[in-house]
């Protein structure tokens, strides 16, 4: 059975993931950001393949946690799961970044550099990416006055950026982006309309089905069908100047094939 990597599956969404993964027999590595995090993983690190350690607004630990996957084998499929929504202030990670420009955007572009390539990505967004167009000039929110909710958008915009890149430049690795809809999660909070189930839903099955709807790249996904997503997503050039911008931050190039 295929193994998948999914981030951020303590709680919420990437919990629910695994959870369904695992009971349909699947192998799942999972996540957690601290050794003390994982201890709520409880029932399900007994059933993992191995659980990664790492915290995602710290470059040094995520460039361990692709060391990490990479030791225990080749992926069949990682699911960008993690994800932070409203921060206070900018914030600073060690190496200087917007703490959520670090998890949302730089963490899953590291990660997909570095970690042996998959057969499928996924990569889990938000419909507030539409709001989120216009980055690239402060892309590390240096210049503009904070704005967390705006912050949040263009790090989702990232991703689905990113899905298209990589539809682009790996044409045998599947790539895409979802969005879960609002879910009734920590983060979502409790009078959210989408349940747990349902908003794992899309992610799951992109990563492990061979349902020939399943078996494409380059799509941005909201309950099982497609979406439009931002203009920005779908133009080259957008995407490359953000890849270009990655890079630079990071040290760490995108392989182009």
């Amino acid at each position: 059975m295929a193994i998948v990597f999914i981030t951020g599956s303590t709680d919420g969404l990437g919990r629910a993931a695994a959870q369904s993964l695992l009971d349909q027999g699947y192998r799942v590595v999972l996540h957690a950001r601290s050794a003390d995090r994982a201890t709520a993983l409880g029932g399900l690190a007994s059933r993992a393949e191995g659980i990664v350690v790492g915290d995602l607004q710290r470059g040094a630990e995520t460039r361990s946690m692709a060391e990490q996957v990479n030791a225990i084998g080749r992926m069949d499929a990682v699911i960008h799961n993690a994800g932070v929504y409203t921060q206070r202030s900018r914030g600073s990670t060690p190496e200087g970044h917007a703490v959520t420009l670090a998890i949302n955007t730089i963490a899953p572009y590291l990660l997909t550099a570095l970690i042996e390539r998959p057969a499928r990505l996924v990569y889990l967004s938000s419909g507030l990416h539409r709001g989120g167009e216009g980055s690239l000039a402060d892309l590390d929110w240096t210049k503009r006055s904070w704005d967390s909710a705006k912050a949040y958008a263009e790090s989702k915009l990232h991703v689905v950026a990113l899905t298209y890149v990589l539809a682009r430049r790996w044409p045998k690795v599947l790539s895409n982006a979802v969005d879960p809809g609002w879910a009734r999660t920590k983060m979502g909070g409790a009078g959210a309309p989408v349940d747990v189930e349902t908003g794992q839903k899309t992610q799951t099955w992109l990563a492990v089905s061979d349902d020939p709807a399943a078996l494409v790249s380059g799509c941005y996904w909201h309950h099982l069908r497609h979406q439009e997503p931002a203009s920005e997503v779908v133009d080259p050039g957008f995407q490359d100047k953000l890849v270009d911008m990655l890079r630079e931050m990071t040290g760490v190039a995108l392989p182009q094939s």
